[in-house]
């Protein structure tokens, strides 16, 4: 568990009733935010492309808190996948009320040219039109992404992250087109925009790939969130009133502009 996970965001029993798919939820930012909601007495999905046993192995920990875990491997870039998927939350829930759409990439090594725009863009798409028949009135879609992508349009970002922060910015802008079908249903929109995260993957490999990216940031913007204090944003974002903007920032945005 990561540092402050243990902290409930949620009293007990608050969520009691609610029905939550994180996706990309075996680790990290994900991990923690399907934690917190089972903290709060919600059921919950925990999503995987290839971690199995790790998702196992939280859904174990989840289940001690008296609450349904269940694990569900999809790959979002796959339309089959994602059905399947959103079919076993129908037969194992019932339904859905709150939907994260976390999992995000394109700096892996080995992939398609257009994949960070395939995963960050039309995979985010491709998740939320499965899944709005199981979303109701009341309900609530979070999408998850960076300063780096929110403001790329205005602020330039690492070379090393441009395709990625530029694939998220598209993903969000076609997302918030869809926020007038939304509103129709009745379902909640919300974009959570954090700085730099400390100990995700994609910080990692932004620091390798250009060393001391993190402690630059960190010194221009005071302080970092780290995963467990980010996640728990998100996860707020998934209970607190809809800003008007549809937009939650987390950590410093001075150094952005727009």
């Amino acid at each position: 568990m990561t540092e402050n996970a243990h902290l409930p965001v949620f009293e007990a029993g608050s969520l009691a009733g609610r029905r939550a798919l994180v996706t990309g939820s075996s680790r990290g930012v994900g991990a923690d935010t399907v934690r917190y909601f089972a903290q709060g007495g919600a059921d919950v999905i925990i999503n995987f492309r290839n971690k199995a046993p790790r998702a196992e192995k939280l859904a174990i920990e989840l289940r001690e808190l008296g609450v349904r875990a269940v694990v569900q491997g999809a790959d979002l870039t796959d339309e089959a996948s994602v059905a399947s998927m959103m079919t076993a939350v129908q037969e194992e829930l019932g339904g859905l009320d709150i939907l994260v759409l976390n999992a995000s990439g394109g700096m892996e090594g080995g992939m398609a040219e257009d994949y960070a725009l395939q995963l960050n863009r039309d995979a985010q798409l491709r998740v939320l039109d499965a899944a709005l028949p199981l979303l109701g009135d009341g309900s609530r879609v979070v999408f998850v992404t960076s300063h780096q992508a929110h403001f790329i349009r205005t602020t330039p970002t690492m070379e090393e992250y441009e395709a990625v922060a530029l694939s998220k910015r598209a993903g969000e802008d076609a997302l918030r087109e869809r926020i007038p079908e939304l509103q129709e249903r009745g379902i909640g929109f919300v974009v959570v925009s954090g700085d730099m995260i400390e100990g995700t993957v994609t910080a990692t490999l932004l620091n390798r790939l250009n060393p001391g990216a993190i402690e630059e940031r960190r010194s221009q913007a005071g302080k970092l969130y780290n995963v467990s204090e980010f996640a728990a944003e998100v996860a707020r974002a998934a209970v607190d009133p809809v800003p008007e903007d549809n937009t939650r920032l987390v950590g410093d945005v001075s150094s952005f502009g727009g």
